[in-house]
C-alpha cells in the first residue's frame, strides 16, 4: 500500500505492507494545485512517490490511500482520484481531504471528530462508514479562523486602534515591533508595497498570542473567537453523526492548536464540556501519514495487530 499525506507545507509518503510493516518513507514539498496547477503539483508528488518506490524495490502498489490538501469538495476528491489513478501508482485509489489523516491517526477505529487549525481551519468526523465535513473554503463557506486569518484580524484591529476607529490595543505596538518598525502606519505601508513579503504575515499569529497572554483585551477576544469556532465545528460534526451522547474523541491538530496556547486550549476544553459533555478532546501528536496508512488498512480490511504494528513504527 502507498500512503500519502500531502499538505500545504510538505508531503510525506510511506510504502506499507498489509501486515503493518513500513518498507520505506519519503518526504517532499508542498502540494498546492490551486497555486501551481494540478499537473505541476502531481509531478512534484510523483518525484517523492518514485523515490519511495525505488527504495522499496517496487513499481506500484495494490492500493493508494491519499490524504491531500485542497481536496475540499467531493468533486475535487473525484478529480484527484482520477488524476492519481492515471499515474498507475496502485490498482485502487482512495482520495480524502488531509484532515481525515489527522483524525485517523488519533483514533484506534474510524470513529471521532477532528478539528484542524493551521494556516486555515477545517473539521471532519467519521463514524465508520458515515462522515461529516465542511467545505472549508474560507469566508464564502462560513469559516472563521486559522493562522492566516488570525494574523489579518490582528492587523485589522491594530490599524483601527491606531487611527482612532477602534478600541485601543497593544497590537498597535507589538505587530510593527516584530518587523522592527516604529508604528502601524509604517507596517501598513511596508505590507502594501511588499517591502515585507506577503508570506511573512503568518509571523504575526504568534505575536497575537503573546499579546493576548500579556493581558490585552482585544487580542484575547480574537483568541476567544477562535476557540468558539473550533467548538462550533466540533459540536456540529458530533451532532450530524449522532455522537453527542456517546463518549467520542475530538482530535485537535494543526500548528495553532498543537501549540496548546493556554487561553485557547482552556477555552476550547471548557466550551466542549458545556456543549458536548461526552467529547474527549486530545491534541494529535501522531504523524498524519500514519492516518493515511490506517485509512488504507481500513480499506483493505487489515487485522488489528497489523494496525498496531504500524502505530508502533510511528511511535
Amino acid at each position: 500500500m502507498l500512503a500519502i499525506d500531502a499538505g500545504n507545507s510538505k508531503t510525506d509518503v510511506a510504502v506499507v505492507t498489509t501486515d503493518g510493516q513500513v518498507l520505506t518513507t519519503a518526504r517532499g514539498g508542498a502540494f498546492r494545485p490551486p497555486a501551481v496547477g494540478l499537473r505541476p503539483a502531481l509531478n512534484a508528488l510523483a518525484d517523492t512517490v518514485t523515490h519511495a518506490f525505488e527504495t522499496a524495490g517496487i513499481t506500484s502498489a495494490d492500493h493508494v490511500s491519499a490524504c491531500l490538501a485542497n481536496a475540499d469538495l467531493p468533486i475535487e476528491e473525484q478529480q484527484l482520484t482520477a488524476a492519481l489513478t492515471a499515474r498507475a501508482w496502485g490498482t485502487t485509489v482512495e482520495v480524502r481531504n488531509d484532515t481525515f489523516a489527522i483524525l485517523r491517526a488519533g483514533v484506534t477505529e474510524p470513529r471521532g471528530v477532528a478539528v484542524v487549525c493551521g494556516a486555515g481551519i477545517n473539521c471532519v468526523g467519521m463514524h465508520h462508514d458515515r462522515t461529516a465535513r465542511f467545505p472549508a473554503l474560507g469566508r464564502i463557506s462560513g469559516d472563521w479562523g486559522g493562522g492566516w486569518h488570525l494574523s489579518e484580524e490582528a492587523l485589522w484591529h491594530a490599524a483601527r486602534a491606531d487611527d482612532g476607529r477602534g478600541e485601543a490595543t497593544a497590537l498597535s505596538d507589538t505587530l510593527p515591533a516584530h518587523f522592527g518598525l516604529p508604528d502601524m502606519a509604517s507596517l501598513i505601508e511596508a505590507l502594501h508595497l511588499e517591502h515585507i513579503a506577503p508570506s511573512r504575515r503568518h509571523e504575526l499569529t504568534p505575536v497575537l498570542f503573546r499579546t493576548a497572554a500579556d493581558g490585552d483585551p482585544v487580542a484575547r477576544s480574537i483568541i476567544d473567537h477562535q476557540a468558539d469556532e473550533v467548538v462550533a465545528m466540533a459540536t456540529v460534526a458530533l451532532t450530524r453523526l449522532n455522537l453527542l451522547t456517546e463518549e467520542t474523541p475530538v482530535l485537535l491538530g494543526g500548528s495553532v492548536l498543537a501549540a496548546q496556547h493556554p487561553r485557547l486550549d482552556t477555552r476550547i476544553r471548557t466550551l466542549l464540556s458545556e456543549r458536548a459533555p461526552k467529547a474527549v478532546p486530545r491534541v494529535v501528536k501522531e504523524s498524519p501519514v500514519l492516518g493515511a496508512a490506517l485509512l488504507g488498512m481500513d480499506h483493505l480490511n487489515a487485522p488489528r495487530d497489523a494496525q498496531e504494528r504500524l502505530r508502533v513504527h510511528y511511535r
